[in-house]
């Protein structure tokens, strides 16, 4: 670029007025219709000159303002005075957690967020090492080493005889546990156990995560204090968030398939799901992910209408007692169309038949995959795409087309009107398929209900449709109580095991409903939580049983009337017997 010209006298050679006198010549030709030379006459430049600074700007080389500066403090002076011992301690191998403890002891306290950004800052990574030859100086430290013991069978012979615990109530769920066999389901599912840690105790630990309603497995430090969720357990304290991370994703999808297949053979016998009626309500539902992992694909989530990254998890849930009996979390784009065909496989190996009858969404599956369902005997219910072509055929319909019928359904729009035609082909269907539009149901547009089966009366068919609902009533029930919903973009839980244990924990906590007195029948899983579960306690041992004394709350007399066993054998305390009190 040609240099530029010596400045007219009194201008002075600071950058402000340099970039100002830049300006002041490029507005002149480019904005107020000034020629080049002309421009450049104004503002003491020579023509090339100005065509230079012309060609910059454009190519985007020439910045004509300061960079804005950011708002706020420029020091912290209180991280400079304490960055060079900061390095020093990291440089003797000291965790983040205990350097901002041995500034604090020296006079130059700082907290651990700030150790985090100068240790950054300074191009220090993560700290790896081995087993601690000490315990750390933080019993905050999670994850790695803190005072409290390492993870280990519970020893019975070193309990104290006595402990206030807050989650008492947690331990209410033993009998069923119990009933239900969990250290067979672990083994069933060929979970993986080590010398310290049971599998049987890892799932426990993880499932105290939900029963407590406990957002992530990295808030498992809130619960290392209480003895009741150890003693859930069979542990002498929590594994740590990283040993729980890790034990996931040593469990693949055979593991979570295998374990819901012995549950659900479980829940059979004990009543918690039908095997006589096999009618399944099936629906998705997406997870959704905060950051930007690659891995993951992007789904509908509505609780955003928006496509975003998420995982796409899969539910199936008994109508006759609708509680959950299947979740997949392994599903892609690619095979989620064909995840009804697995739930078929997976009921026929629980029960040695195909479901009688599947109630899904639209959306769940294809014609295509339909027909093969028509193939094995599977009757479905689901709806129908209101195409351009079928609309047009709706809005031709006339008042003699319809006939009233009146549901078994609680509400205003207990009498809708149903145009039925028992023969329709489809695209992609192979056959034909009985076709019912039924308006009245209190939306806007006429909803198309399409079955393959023709012996199940109009009534029955809408009013087992309009029941499909619930199984969205029991995804927000187990978000709200269990937390399917708090994925984070560092996923730190094996997706797939986590909604597997939320299947599990509605199934107990169903089970626990069984057991209470008067009008439980219907309590969500987080109202048990609330009101029997979160209750604080003492707990007593003499080395052969344990003595659960729950506190007096305005429930407890429902517990008291409960149908508790007076005494239970937990195998995974060794045989020793469970009892509880009421204060």
């Amino acid at each position: 670029m040609t240099a530029e010209p010596a400045p007219r006298p009194g201008w002075e050679l600071l950058a402000g007025q340099v970039n100002q006198r830049r300006y002041e010549a490029l507005r002149a030709y480019l904005y107020q219709g000034a020629s080049l030379q002309q421009a450049a006459d104004a503002a003491g430049y020579t023509r090339d000159a100005l065509a230079s600074l012309v060609r910059d700007l454009r190519a985007g080389k020439l910045t004509v303002f300061a960079p804005p500066g950011t708002p706020g403090r420029k020091s912290a002076p209180k991280k400079d005075a304490a960055r060079a011992r900061a390095i020093e301690l990291r440089r003797d191998g000291l965790s983040v957690y205990e350097i901002a403890t041995r500034l604090t002891s020296e006079g130059t306290p700082l907290g651990r967020t700030a150790v985090s950004d100068i240790l950054r800052e300074e191009g220090f990574g993560r700290l790896l090492r081995g087993p601690a030859p000490e315990a750390s100086t933080s019993p905050a430290t999670s994850g790695r080493d803190t005072r409290l013991p390492a993870a280990a069978p519970i020893d019975f012979a070193a309990l104290p005889a006595r402990a206030h615990t807050t989650m008492a109530g947690l331990l209410l769920t033993i009998p069923d546990l119990v009933t239900l066999d969990l250290p067979a389901l672990a083994a069933a599912a060929g979970y993986p156990g080590t010398t310290a840690i049971p599998a049987a105790s890892y799932l426990l630990s993880l499932l105290a995560l939900k029963l407590t309603a406990t957002r992530r497995v990295s808030h498992v430090d809130d619960l290392l204090a209480d003895p009741a969720p150890a003693l859930l357990a069979g542990l002498s304290v929590l594994p740590k968030k990283t040993a729980l991370t890790d034990y996931s994703y040593r469990l693949s999808h055979d593991h979570q398939q295998k374990f819901l297949a012995a549950l659900d053979r479980k829940m059979i016998a004990s009543g918690l799901a039908t095997s006589d009626e096999a009618i399944f309500d099936l629906d998705f539902h997406a997870v959704m992910a905060w950051g930007q992992d690659p891995a993951l694909e992007k789904h509908y989530v509505p609780a955003r209408s928006q496509r975003s990254r998420s995982v796409l998890t899969f539910f199936a849930q008994d109508t006759g007692t609708h509680n959950l009996v299947y979740a997949n979390a392994d599903l892609t784009k690619a095979s989620q169309n064909r995840e009804v065909i697995a739930f078929c496989d997976h009921w026929k190996t629980v029960s040695g038949a195909d479901p009688k009858m599947l109630i899904m969404d639209q959306k769940v599956t294809t014609q295509a995959i339909l027909g093969e369902l028509d193939d094995r005997g599977v009757k479905f219910a689901t709806l129908r795409m209101r195409s351009p072509a079928l609309m047009r055929h709706i809005n031709a319909l006339t008042s003699t087309d319809f006939k009233q019928i009146t549901i078994s359904r609680a509400g205003r729009h207990n009498k809708p009107k149903v145009a039925e035609s028992p023969a329709v082909k489809l695209t992609s269907y192979p056959g034909t398929v009985r076709q019912l539009i039924v308006t009245g149901l209190g939306r806007d547009a006429p909803t198309v209900i399409i079955t393959n089966d023709d012996q199940i009366t109009t009534k029955a068919l809408i009013e087992r449709y309009a029941r499909r609902m619930t199984i969205e009533q029991r995804l927000a029930e187990i978000i709200q109580a269990f937390c399917a919903d708090a994925l984070s973009s560092a996923v730190n839980l094996n997706v797939d095991l986590d909604v597997v244990l939320c299947v599990l924990a509605q199934a107990l906590l169903a089970a626990f409903r069984l057991r209470l007195p008067g009008n439980y029948a219907h309590a969500t899983p987080d109202t048990l939580q609330r009101r029997f579960l979160d209750t604080p306690g003492e707990i007593t041992t003499d080395g052969t049983s344990i003595t659960v004394k729950i506190n007096r709350r305005a429930y407890s007399p429902v517990l008291r009337e409960a149908d508790l066993p007076a005494d239970t054998a937990v195998p995974w305390w060794g045989g020793r017997q469970l009892h509880f009190e009421f204060a």
